[in-house]
């Protein structure tokens, strides 16, 4: 079990883990009595979950019999901890006031938007965006509660403040992200040269998925959920591989379409058989896989679309890929010649499938080399290459279609965007956004996908490079190549 604030006075966010020894509740729990196990059963929380444990070690069962609902349940992994994290600051907010959560009225939420936004003397304040993220779970929180124990809801009729992102965005150019990645990641030093005193271990998984997200454009929880049997086959002659991403791995459960160039691709399988294949047999050799207990064995997969699992009970089932989310992925073995081996593709060093949120600690560590290396405002976040990605297709988009359509006047220029959408849907497809208008999603979507492929087979040898360099470089929220301009 672990905690995330530890003050006896507040309320504490913590996440049941069975795998891990949990000795004396005392500390957490005083005054109760037999194991974690045994605790978490009759409460009615679950090995994963997270739960709130109120001041001074009194828990409240309405608080965490929702989070122990379907409801919370059926969010994602990022969302259900960002949510859960969210619920904790409000009621510790309440708690300064003197207010029971089931008593707070609208002006409490009102205030709650003041002091978590605006007030000078909140040092930890937050932006509109991340106020927004708040709203949306004390929405869900209340709502439960009120269908369950009628409690008021103060956040019925809120309207959050205009959510501005625009200060928070940041992009790479493509000489950014290249630098960025040879002196964080490939240990470089600032001539380009291999530096003697870089002690990476993980170079090729690392730069493998981040070419990956670079290339892709998926959220970093989707891209860590992939497993080995999703992966398409690798043909010299193919410059992009179309993919899926399952709902159940999908922010807000909306799989889609992506696309990975060739380069990313070629890294991933190679790190497959190189980096990930021998953390593998060491972990065989040590007998690591035999020691899971809650694995479950894969028979059989059948291409990319479902595969067959050991039951719980006895027998077998069948599911597809697409039902299967994260943690269950994460649990999944099958044996090779030489053993058990995981199904997930990204693995830590000691050859255990890597939970999405150990690859924050990568880009940090990648982020504090550069730092030292005396770079000290160049940095990146998995999400920035999300943001870069979508950047660079706007550019590749901008200049297939002025290839294409330049002999075009402004009438003729909005007749097809009206027919087949502009370079934004494009990017909006590529990066699995949801549409809002019903009839664009019905009868856009094939258009949509219709011009991703033509410009994937155009996007190979446009000078996308050069034209995002001379076009951002200067913007403040564009990082290009430093060292490049600094020559």
């Amino acid at each position: 079990m672990t905690g995330v604030e530890r003050d006896p006075r507040c309320w504490q966010v913590h996440r049941l883990d069975l795998g891990i020894p949990a000795g004396d509740l005392a500390d957490v729990l005083p005054g109760r009595a037999g194991g974690l196990a045994s605790w978490a059963g009759g409460s009615g929380i679950r090995d994963g979950q997270r739960f709130l444990i109120g001041p001074e070690g009194r828990p409240d069962l309405r608080v965490n019999s929702c989070l122990a609902s379907a409801k919370w349940r059926n969010l994602d992994e990022g969302t259900q901890k960002d949510y859960t994290y969210s619920v904790g600051v409000w009621l510790n907010f309440l708690v300064q006031l003197g207010i029971n959560w089931w008593e707070a009225a609208e002006e409490d939420a009102q205030e709650f938007l003041f002091w978590r936004v605006t007030d000078p003397e909140n040092e930890q304040s937050v932006q509109t965006n991340s106020f927004a993220r708040d709203l949306a779970a004390l929405k869900k929180f209340y709502k439960w509660m009120h269908g369950e124990y009628g409690i008021f809801n103060p956040f019925e009729d809120f309207d959050a403040p205009r959510i501005i992102r625009r200060e928070n965005v940041k992009w790479l150019d493509p000489g950014g992200y290249t630098r960025w990645c040879d002196l964080g990641l490939r240990g470089l030093d600032l001539s380009g040269r291999p530096d003697p005193w870089w002690r990476g271990r993980n170079e090729q998984r690392d730069v493998a998925f981040a070419d990956g997200l670079y290339g892709n454009g998926l959220r970093v929880s989707e891209w860590a959920s992939v497993m080995l049997p999703e992966l398409p086959a690798y043909s010299q002659r193919r410059g992009y591989y179309t993919c899926d991403l399952a709902d159940a791995c999908a922010k807000g459960g909306y799989g889609h379409q992506y696309w990975t160039p060739r380069s990313a691709m070629k890294g991933v399988l190679s790190y497959v058989e190189g980096a990930r294949a021998a953390a593998v047999r060491r972990a065989q050799a040590a007998g690591r896989y035999e020691r899971i207990a809650d694995r479950r064995l894969v028979l059989e997969t059948h291409g990319t679309e479902s595969v067959t699992l050991e039951g719980v009970r006895g027998g077998t089932e069948t599911k597809r890929w697409n039902d299967i989310g994260p943690r269950t992925r994460l649990r999944l073995f099958r044996r090779g010649e030489y053993g058990l081996e995981p199904v997930a593709l990204w693995l830590n060093e000691d050859g255990l499938p890597r939970q999405g949120r150990g690859w924050e600690h990568t880009f940090d560590a990648a982020n504090r080399r550069i730092c030292d290396l005396g770079l000290e405002s160049f940095s990146c976040t998995a999400h920035m290459l999300r943001h870069s990605f979508a950047l660079k297709w706007y550019s590749i988009g901008k200049l297939v279609h002025a290839a294409r359509l330049g002999h075009l006047n402004e009438d003729e220029l909005r007749d097809f965007r009206d027919q087949f959408g502009d370079v934004w849907h494009l990017v909006q497809t590529m990066l699995g956004h949801a549409v809002v208008e019903t009839t664009k999603e019905i009868y856009l979507e094939p258009f949509r996908n219709l011009d991703v492929e033509l410009l994937l087979a155009h996007a190979e040898g446009f000078p996308v490079e050069v034209f995002m360099a001379n076009v951002f470089t200067g913007h403040p929220r564009v990082r290009t190549d430093p060292l490049a301009v600094a020559r």
